[in-house]
């Protein structure tokens, strides 16, 4: 990264401090041994799914982290240093960072921090197991919509049964 005056260095500051005030999930990683194209690769990736991926200086870094949750991992803010911000949904960095470190061992993840708690790597794995935002909203939905159509059948069962009862009375007394 070029030189900053001062200027530019608090710009920088401000924005990072902003975004990770509004994150629901901040990864931490070490991206030495990486070539621009697997970096770039990473970014569209995480990109698509809505993660802002940020090389930046680790000084600036901390600065920007405090009075954020991003501060409890500030002793992950060592050697080269990229971080991965989502404001939405946490699982999705988590599956990409894994996958892509499965894939390109190069690529390190240092910690996560995610409302207020911190995730090591084996958390951070865990998180990236669960499934993605928009199948648990379905499974939410499909369990909600299950159970106004069984009160429904229900209902349409009862008269049903009375027909089928006063049916079988009428042509009792009909035989009789």
């Amino acid at each position: 990264m070029k030189e900053l005056n001062l200027d530019k260095k608090k710009a920088v500051i401000d924005s990072l401090h902003e975004k990770l005030a509004k994150s629901a999930i901040v990864i931490s990683t070490d991206y030495k041994g990486l070539d621009v194209a697997a970096v770039t690769k990473l970014r569209s990736e995480l990109t698509k799914a809505g993660v802002e991926f940020h090389v930046a200086k680790n000084t600036l870094l901390r600065r920007a982290s405090v009075e954020t949750d991003a501060a409890l991992i500030n002793d992950s803010f060592k050697g080269p240093t990229a971080i991965a911000i989502s404001f939405d949904d946490p699982v999705a960095p988590a599956k990409i960072l894994t996958k892509f470190v499965e894939e390109n061992n190069k690529l390190e993840i240092k910690a996560a921090v995610m409302e207020g708690k911190t995730l090591d790597t084996a958390g951070i794995k865990a998180l990236s197991e669960l499934p993605s935002r928009e199948v648990l909203l379905s499974q939410v939905l499909s369990a909600m919509n299950a159970v106004p159509t069984g009160v429904v059948r229900v209902l349409a069962e009862m008269p049903r049964q009375m027909v089928n009862v006063l049916s079988a009375i009428k042509d009792q007394k009909e035989a009789a």
